[in-house]
């Protein structure tokens, strides 16, 4: 499921009427440079930016939570209550609409870290490290002999 600019803009609009009661009178937009987050509300003009990967990640129930929770702190902040997480407004407001606290992440890498192997010439001894170094500077820490890169 993808939604174009308008589509975006008018979802957020039903939205802000169907569970707030009040119109969302400002941009939202889609904004590809969001990594770490679902959304963002902009203090200073009010616009609601978007990351397209929840949407395309976890479908239109996820990112519906998404919007309700930045309309949550649209709407606490333009009629002067608490809209930052840790106000009691924002986590009652959040509650009573159904929006998410926190998203879920998006990031396609692993926990799992490279390792790079190295192994003595001598005696054979395997050693991991996650940090490449230079072989020509360290030698084995059993019987001191020249180490070579085994991963390459």
């Amino acid at each position: 499921m993808s939604l174009d600019q308008v589509d975006l803009q008018k979802l957020v609009e039903e939205l802000s009427i169907d569970y707030f009661n009040r119109p969302f009178e400002h941009a939202a937009t889609f904004n590809s440079r969001l990594r770490t987050t679902g959304g963002r509300y902009h203090l200073k003009s009010h616009n609601l930016d978007f990351n397209l990967k929840i949407l395309e990640t976890f479908g239109m129930l996820e990112f519906v939570k998404v919007i309700k929770h930045e309309l949550c702190h649209y709407h606490l902040h333009l009629t002067g209550k608490g809209y930052q997480h840790k106000d009691n407004d924002f986590k009652v407001l959040l509650k009573q609409t159904g929006g998410s606290r926190f998203v879920q992440s998006v990031k396609t890498t692993s926990n799992e870290k490279k390792l790079w192997l190295y192994q003595c010439k001598n005696c054979q001894l395997i050693i991991r490290r996650q940090r490449r170094f230079d072989t020509t500077k360290f030698v084995c820490k059993k019987c001191r002999g020249e180490l070579i890169l085994q991963n390459v």
